[in-house]
C-alpha cells in the first residue's frame, strides 16, 4: 500500500466499499463485540476509584497499588498488534472467543485475590486476554461491513470506548461504596464474570473471517515492540510511585533505540515480501500517519485528566468514590449522545467536525479552570461542588463525543481488509500507549503541584484544566491537516 497524496476535496470518512465476502455483522453480533471492547476499558478505568479501599483491606503500598494498574496497561498495551495479527492469521471470532474466556478467568482471579502477590500477576494476565479481545472488534466490522453501516458500527466503537473510561469510575464508585456484603473491592473484577461467560456462550452470532493472506507471526517485530512499549509505559506507570529510580531513566533512554530498531526490522521484512507485524507502508499513510498524531495528545490528555479528576476530588476534597463518580455521570451521556451523532455529522462536514469538537472543548476547559480557581476556596467549607463541575464536565462530553469517533474512522478509513488486525492493534496500541503517558505526565504534574504551598491542590486541578484545553487547541490546528474525507459514504435510501 502506498502513501497517498493530501486532497482538500471533502471525501467520506468511510469511502465505499466492496460487499464483504463474510456475512453481514449483524445488531447482535456488533453488540457481543462492543461488550468485549467495552469490558477492556473498563477495567483500565475502574480500577482508579477503587485502589483506597483496595490498599486499606489487603494492606497494599503504594508501589504495589501501581503495579495493579501498570501491570493490567502494560500487558495490554505489549499485545495488542500481536492479538491483531493472531486474528487476522487464526479467525477473528476464534481468537476473540478464546481472549473472553481467559477475560473471565482472569477477572475471576483478580476477584478473589487474598493479597498483591496474587491480584498484581491476574491484573498482568487480565490485560494481556483484553489485548486479544479488543483488535478484533474493530478488524470484523472492517471484515464485514461497508458503507454507512461501517461508518455507524466505527462510531459505536469510539462512543464505546470513551463512555466506557467515564462508566468504569461511575460504576466503580457504586460498586465501591455499595460494599456488597462487605466485599469491597471484589465486585468490580467479579461483576465481569456473569457478563463474559453470557458474551461467550453467544459468539456465535459473529461472522467467522480472517485474513486473505495469512501469515506466519513477525516473532522479530514481537519482540521489539514489547521492548518498545515496556521501556516506555513501565518507567511511566510505576517510577512516579517509585520517585523516579534510575531504572525507570534507563529504560526510558532505551524506548527510542527499540522503537528504532522496530522501524528498521520491518522496513526490511516487508522489502523482502513479507508481511511484518507493522508494515510501513499501512503505519504512514496519511490517514493513519496523521490520525495516530493527532490522537496521542487527544487520549492523553483525557486519559491525564480523569486520573487527576479521580485524586482531586476524592482522596484531596473528600468526596465519596459514589459522588465522584456521578459527577461524571452527565459527561458520560452528552458523550454518548455525541458519539452517536457523529457519524451523520461527518459525512457531512468532514474533518470539519473534528475540529469543532476539539473547539468545543477548547472554549469549556478555560471556564472549568476558572470555576476551579473561583469556587475552590482556601476554606473547609469553600470547596467544590458538584454543581460546579456537572454542568461543565457535560459540555466537554460531548466535544470529546465529537472527536472519537470520527478520530477511529478516519485512522482505519485507509487499511486493507485482510491487515484489519494490525490496524485496529496499532490503534489501539497508540491509545492505551498515550492514555499512560497522560495519566503518567499530568499524574505527576498534579501531585507536584499539589503539595506546594504557594500552589496546593486547587492550582495543580486548575493547571491539569489549562493542558486540556492547551491539548484541545493543538487539535484544532492538527485536525485540519487531515486528508477530509467527508462524503464518500452513501446514503441510504
Amino acid at each position: 500500500m502506498t502513501s497517498e497524496p493530501v486532497t482538500t476535496s471533502r471525501a467520506p470518512a468511510v469511502p465505499p466499499s466492496p460487499p464483504p465476502t463474510a456475512p453481514e455483522l449483524g445488531t447482535g453480533g456488533l453488540a457481543l463485540v462492543l461488550t468485549g471492547l467495552f469490558l477492556a476499558v473498563v477495567d483500565f478505568f475502574i480500577v482508579n476509584v477503587a485502589l483506597g479501599d483496595l490498599g486499606r483491606r489487603l494492606h497494599a503500598s503504594t508501589a504495589q497499588l501501581e503495579l495493579v494498574v501498570a501491570g493490567y496497561g502494560v500487558s495490554y498495551a505489549v499485545l495488542l498488534v500481536l492479538g491483531g495479527r493472531l486474528g487476522d492469521t487464526f479467525g477473528r471470532r476464534r481468537v476473540f472467543a478464546t481472549g473472553m474466556a481467559g477475560f473471565v478467568a482472569a477477572s475471576l482471579l483478580c476477584g478473589l485475590a487474598p493479597s498483591t502477590a496474587w491480584l498484581i500477576p491476574a491484573r498482568i494476565l487480565q490485560g494481556a486476554t483484553a489485548a486479544l479481545l479488543v483488535p478484533q472488534v474493530l478488524a470484523t466490522i472492517q471484515a464485514t461491513t461497508s458503507g454507512e453501516r461501517r461508518a455507524r458500527a466505527i462510531g459505536f466503537v469510539g462512543a464505546t470506548a470513551g463512555l466506557g473510561a467515564v462508566v468504569g469510575q461511575v460504576v466503580g464508585g457504586w460498586i465501591v461504596s455499595a460494599d456488597l456484603a462487605g466485599s469491597g473491592w471484589r465486585p468490580i473484577f467479579l461483576v465481569n464474570v456473569p457478563i463474559g461467560l453470557t458474551a461467550l456462550a453467544l459468539c456465535g452470532r459473529i461472522p467467522a473471517t480472517r485474513s486473505a493472506r495469512p501469515s506466519d507471526v513477525d516473532v522479530t517485530g514481537t519482540l521489539l515492540i514489547g521492548a518498545a512499549v515496556v521501556s516506555l509505559l513501565l518507567p511511566l506507570t510505576e517510577g512516579r510511585a517509585q520517585g523516579w529510580p534510575l531504572w525507570s531513566w534507563v529504560l526510558l533512554a532505551l524506548s527510542p533505540g527499540f522503537a528504532l530498531a522496530l522501524r528498521r526490522a520491518e522496513l526490511r521484512q516487508e522489502a523482502a515480501g513479507r508481511v511484518p507485524l507493522l508494515p510501513p507502508s499501512v503505519v504512514r499513510a496519511p490517514t493513519m500517519s496523521r490520525g495516530l498524531a493527532l490522537a496521542v495528545p487527544t487520549f492523553a490528555g483525557f486519559g491525564g485528566f480523569m486520573f487527576c479528576y479521580a485524586v482531586a476530588t476524592q482522596q484531596v476534597i473528600g468526596w465519596t468514590p459514589l459522588r465522584s463518580g456521578l459527577v461524571l455521570a452527565p459527561m458520560a451521556l452528552t458523550f454518548l449522545g455525541a458519539s452517536l451523532l457523529a457519524p451523520r455529522f461527518a459525512r457531512r462536514f468532514g474533518r470539519s467536525l473534528l475540529t469543532f469538537g476539539f473547539a468545543v472543548q477548547a472554549v469549556v476547559y478555560p471556564l472549568l479552570a476558572v470555576t476551579i480557581w473561583t469556587a475552590w476556596g482556601p476554606g473547609p467549607h469553600e470547596q467544590l461542588s458538584a454543581w460546579d463541575l456537572a454542568p461543565l464536565l457535560a459540555v466537554a462530553g460531548f466535544g470529546q463525543g465529537l472527536v472519537f469517533s470520527p478520530l477511529f474512522g478516519l485512522i482505519l478509513s485507509r487499511v486493507p481488509v485482510e491487515l484489519a488486525g494490525v490496524g485496529s492493534g496499532v490503534l489501539a496500541t497508540t491509545q492505551q500507549s498515550s492514555l499512560a503517558l497522560g495519566t503518567a505526565a499530568l499524574g505527576t504534574a498534579f501531585t507536584t503541584l499539589a503539595d506546594r504551598a504557594d500552589a496546593g491542590p486547587r492550582a495543580a486541578f486548575v493547571t491539569v484544566a489549562l493542558v486540556q484545553a492547551a491539548v484541545a487547541v493543538a487539535g484544532i490546528g492538527l485536525s485540519r491537516l487531515l486528508p477530509d474525507r467527508g462524503r464518500t459514504a452513501p446514503r441510504l435510501p
